[in-house]
């Protein structure tokens, strides 16, 4: 058996409205080293900017640890 995948997931109740295609986006520039993910509001963005406080962490499979700067795209 092959090494699982990691992956998430994320669940709507069955009573929530359906989302199409267009309403979710993750987009990887691989030479820029950026990864922009559209959030549904202002809000959301700001409150993502907030507790980051512009910054955060990625683990790498190998282990390394990577600065990541969060901002909003086009600024």
């Amino acid at each position: 058996m092959g090494e699982r995948q990691k992956k998430i997931v994320c669940v709507f109740d069955l009573k929530s409205p359906r989302i199409s295609a267009y309403d979710i986006l993750v987009l990887i520039d691989g030479p820029q080293r950026h990864v922009y993910i559209k959030l549904p509001d202002n809000n959301l963005l700001q409150q993502v900017l907030h507790l980051t406080r512009g910054q955060a962490e990625y683990r790498h499979t190998k282990g390394e640890i990577s600065m990541v700067r969060v901002e909003t795209a086009g600024l």
